[in-house]
């Protein structure tokens, strides 16, 4: 596991869409993920290594804990941050906040894998210091 300088890390902003709410009213428990996930794209797209990783780091964990109800038309913050780089895995750990109160909280795992054989592989030197040390980038 390497040593975190200054993980990257980004916020988003999104809306809570119509398609995004259940028959209770608030938002579909699914969607915060989907904004996790929308969220680490703008990230990895921001440290210039999206060509590198699409396709190639499927999810191997997924944790959430829900802790207010999100309603249509809510402006929501996602913030994603690389918590952990292992050998072969990286954890992200992600809020979703409405007006600075937390809704959700949770963590994404992935795994590097060989675009050719789908096996794991140790992240390259240039990947590995992007999501260790690429800072916070802009919206």
């Amino acid at each position: 596991m390497t040593l975190m300088q200054d993980p990257a890390r980004v916020r988003i902003r999104r809306r809570v869409e119509w398609a995004q709410t259940d028959a209770a009213g608030h938002h579909h428990w699914t969607a915060v993920l989907h904004w996790a996930e929308q969220a680490e794209t703008v990230l990895h797209e921001r440290l210039g290594i999206a060509e590198l990783t699409f396709g190639r780091e499927p999810r191997v964990n997924a944790t959430v804990d829900f802790t207010a109800r999100l309603y249509f038309r809510d402006d929501v913050d996602v913030d994603i941050a690389v918590e952990r780089v292992g050998t072969t895995s990286a954890r992200y750990a992600f809020v979703v906040s409405r007006d600075g109160e937390t809704a959700a909280r949770g963590t994404l795992s992935t795994v590097l894998v060989d675009p050719g054989t789908g096996r794991p592989t140790p992240w390259p030197d240039a990947l590995r210091t992007a999501l260790t040390s690429g800072g916070a980038q802009e919206r």
